[in-house]
């Protein structure tokens, strides 16, 4: 699809190699303008490696960069309109906090007084306001993590560039500041790149997703369409928990047998008598009661279908719901997690040791090549 007419960076078949290692391979994207967009994969998959590219701090091998119709390939960093945070900061530990947010509006010459204005106003919108005369070591780590925002935004670069902001951050600080961090890019509507491999952050955070393995993306779109319609089993089992079920295609369209099992599943193009995995989220199992027909459960489905009585083997209680270990005869020795609400769980009188029936949807039973 053709997004010239609102894209702001357009990279075009990117590719970057160190000698014979080749960390990007034929990389196209565009990100539009005030989009919040994270490149989200394992560690060494490339993210950072793009990131870098887009920065002008390690050039692509070939292909091109393009920001706001402007060619930026080859420019060194200086010469590119970005700004930049860093994980570890990156903050001049003999500056204080002023003159670290100063430093940028001092090299573009900008009047004192201009400076001055710019540094209490960048203050003031990170939450920072009386720590202007503190040095780097005298904040927290959530704080320097601000004061580098902050600078980073003090120029009003038109792409804002975050290299795993957040990784360095005990959880708490980490929840709270990516919110802060959401708010704030929403408020100055900056194009904003984030290289990240906590999953949780991308879902929270991005306005899409770009998912990345091996130096090539499996998958860009939005987080709710990389949750739920994974285009890779990569993306499935990389994003939140997955069971990966070994399956062959049945001659009946549209079904699987997993073991013994026939399963009704999703849509395929994969031919009968083919090895696949069939893939299924744990929270999209649905616990019945002994008659599945009458259960509370249905939500749109007509009637339930893919039911089978499963063992309890193991319960893990995670606070806001149960982790359900199951197995069942039929599907062989491969087990099954599910995800129980703790009100289901109490209704339906869930026991380790005991059985219950469950359903596995077809429109969530995803089939992937094995």
């Amino acid at each position: 699809m053709d997004n010239s007419a609102k894209s702001f960076l357009r990279i075009d078949n990117i590719w970057k190699s160190y000698g014979d290692f080749l960390a990007l391979k034929e990389i196209s994207l565009d990100i539009n303008e005030s989009e919040f967009v994270c490149f989200l994969g394992p560690s060494g998959c490339g993210k950072t490696t793009l990131l870098r590219a887009i920065a002008g701090l390690d050039l692509q091998t070939r292909g091109t960069v393009h920001q706001a119709g402007r060619d930026i390939s080859n420019l060194p960093p200086a010469e590119r309109d970005f700004g930049i945070v860093f994980q570890s900061y990156a903050l001049f530990p003999n500056l204080t906090v002023d003159r670290n947010i100063a430093f940028g509006l001092e090299n573009a010459k900008m009047p004192k007084s201009a400076i001055t204005q710019r540094v209490t106003e960048l203050l003031e919108l990170v939450g920072l306001p009386d720590q202007g005369r503190k040095y780097p070591a005298q904040l927290s780590g959530g704080q320097q993590q601000r004061i580098a925002l902050a600078r980073a935004i003090a120029t009003s670069p038109g792409l804002l560039l975050l290299d795993e902001p957040l990784s360095a951050l005990d959880a708490k600080v980490r929840v709270r500041l990516r919110h802060e961090v959401k708010e704030l890019q929403r408020k100055l509507g900056v194009t904003t790149v984030m290289v990240t491999h906590d999953q949780e952050e991308a879902l929270s955070m991005a306005d899409r997703i770009v998912v990345m393995n091996h130096g090539v993306i499996e998958q860009v779109g939005t987080p709710l369409e990389i949750y739920r319609e994974p285009a890779t089993l990569f993306v499935a089992d990389f994003i939140g928990e997955t069971n990966q079920l070994e399956a062959r295609v049945s001659n009946k369209t549209g079904a699987v047998q997993v073991g013994d099992q026939l399963l009704a599943c999703c849509e395929h193009e994969h031919a009968s008598d083919t090895k696949v995995v069939a893939a299924i989220r744990p929270e999209d199992i649905i616990p019945h009661t002994g008659d599945a027909s009458k259960s509370s459960r249905k939500k749109d489905f007509a009637e339930p279908e893919n039911t089978i009585d499963a063992r309890i083997d193991e319960m893990e209680f995670l606070g806001s719901f149960w982790r359900i270990r199951l197995s069942n005869a039929a599907i062989g020795a491969q087990e099954l997690v599910a995800d129980f609400s703790i009100n289901a769980v109490r209704r339906l009188s869930v026991v380790e040791g005991g059985t219950i029936r469950i359903e596995i949807p077809s429109q969530r039973l995803k089939i992937f090549p094995a």
